[in-house]
């Protein structure tokens, strides 16, 4: 029986399982690009709010904590987005005459509330608590970032299961005294007061990477 191929098949062959091995890199590395990327994460990308609210003014300009809009944060699994009367505590008095704010003097008025747009928002699947985070000594500032300095809000990070991960495996790096959670530029002493505050909170490190943690 005769040669069915070329001797030169072989060349083209190996040159095609080659290329087809490069092609297919090459899409997972463009579709983890686009995975990451700020358009699908959200990182980076400022969100546009009925009102353009500036907590770089409110925090930082005005020494407002975060538990003063937040109130339920330290008590309840959602941080709680202020009701207009909590703007129109000030908003009477200041500004109250503004265009910019026209939004917030008819929410009032008419007892419609605003609706904001999360800048954080969790899939369904995964429980989050943010007591639990605020009164283990995790600050505002370890997942939601600087955000004295933010004229309008956005995420610093991907919300991602390995993100949250880093933490959970290693909670000496991020944690801080109580005291400290509403701090911007809070700076940490060293790892030893790290390990110090897992061991004084009680924080069981080794059940921080079960499943059940966060899928529930």
């Amino acid at each position: 029986m005769g040669q069915i191929f070329r001797p030169s098949m072989k060349v083209v062959s190996r040159a095609s399982i080659v290329a087809f091995l490069l092609v297919l890199a090459l899409l997972v590395w463009v579709g983890s690009s686009i995975y990451r990327a700020g358009y699908t994460t959200g990182v980076g990308v400022p969100r546009e709010q009925p009102i353009p609210f500036s907590h770089e003014h409110h925090v930082s300009g005005l020494g407002i904590s975060c538990e003063y809009c937040h109130v339920s944060v330290t008590e309840a699994s959602f941080a709680g987005i202020p009701p207009t009367y909590t703007c129109m505590t000030c908003h009477s008095q200041i500004w109250n005459t503004s265009p910019m704010l026209a939004a917030v003097r008819t929410s009032a008025a008419t007892g419609k509330p605003l609706t904001w747009i999360r800048v954080h928002d969790l899939p369904d699947f995964t429980y989050f608590n943010h007591s639990i985070h605020v009164n283990k000594g995790i600050g505002c500032e370890t997942c939601h970032g600087p955000v004295d300095k933010m004229p309008l809000t956005w995420r610093v990070n991907t919300l991602f299961m390995s993100w949250c991960l880093e933490c959970h495996r290693a909670p000496e790096k991020f944690i801080r005294p109580r005291e400290e959670v509403f701090t911007m530029d809070w700076t940490p002493s060293g790892a030893e007061e790290g390990k110090d505050l897992v061991k004084k909170y009680g924080i069981a490190v080794k059940q921080l990477s079960d499943c059940s943690i966060c899928h529930r």
